[in-house]
């Protein structure tokens, strides 16, 4: 769970000189990964690197908001219980933390921030898969490996920004899984559909569209019992947990290939 920030003495970073830091000098972002699906984690060269929390948040914010926003922005919307003089020096400190990993992750100029244009950020991969699944285009066998591999968006925080935004890439996410198992049918592919249509479910059991993508590939596929099998989980789900019926498209699915079954 992450940890707001407290409020207390804010420290003060020493000048760049001082550490023998300046921006123009500072090697790009190239090797250098920033998750953000699944849990935190910064990566140079495929090694992890430990960073403080504050930096934590701020990279984190930065990749959620994209493009460059006002300092002022940045630090009010990351220390909101802090007076617009301390929030402004907690930025000033946490900026300086990340300039001890002597790489420029974050770009900044007298009035905004952003980050690096090198730095690679999974939460943007995932975000452009889904979009051009959603627009059909780009390589399902790529889009299977993006969307599939990756979790939810920094669980465990629960600020405000950033379930806004975890809120948006899951429907995202949803939205282009079902899209993508509809061209893996097509396309007989019908393992990686499945399992396209699961991970669906399995990010939003009670929601229909998910189970009615796994039916369909079990109808394609020709494994009527396992079609039957996953109509009536959803059935007994959205039951208990809702006190609802499955809607009439869903039911039309089944009794299509089933006319005598009564569902």
């Amino acid at each position: 769970m992450v940890a707001r920030a407290r409020s207390g003495a804010v420290e003060t970073p020493p000048p760049l000189e001082a550490v023998g830091l300046t921006r123009a000098l500072a090697p790009v972002a190239r090797g250098w990964r920033l998750g953000l699906l699944g849990g935190f984690r910064l990566q140079h060269d495929g090694i992890d690197v430990a960073v403080p929390l504050s930096a934590q948040r701020l990279l984190a914010f930065l990749a959620i908001h994209s493009d460059a926003h006002q300092r002022a922005f940045v630090a009010g919307g990351l220390w909101t219980d802090f007076s617009g003089h301390h929030a402004n020096a907690s930025l000033r400190t946490t900026l300086w933390r990340l300039r001890t990993l002597d790489c420029e992750l974050i770009v900044s100029s007298k009035n905004e921030l952003a980050l690096h244009s090198t730095l690679a950020v999974d939460l943007h991969e995932a975000r452009r898969c889904a979009q051009d699944v959603i627009r059909h285009i780009g390589p399902a066998d790529v889009a299977v490996h993006v969307l599939l591999d990756h979790g939810e968006l920094l669980p465990d925080w629960y600020e405000d920004w950033v379930l806004v935004e975890r809120e948006h890439y899951r429907q995202v996410r949803l939205h282009a899984l079902e899209k993508l198992c509809d061209e893996l049918v097509l396309r007989g592919a019908y393992a990686a559909a499945v399992d396209a249509a699961l991970a669906c479910v399995a990010a939003d059991p009670l929601r229909e569209s998910a189970h009615r993508a796994v039916i369909k590939v079990h109808l394609a596929e020709g494994n009527l019992s396992d079609a039957i099998r996953q109509f009536r989980f959803y059935e007994a789900l959205v039951h208990e947990r809702l006190g609802l019926q499955p809607s009439t498209e869903i039911r039309l699915m089944i009794e299509r290939c089933f006319p005598a079954t009564v569902v």
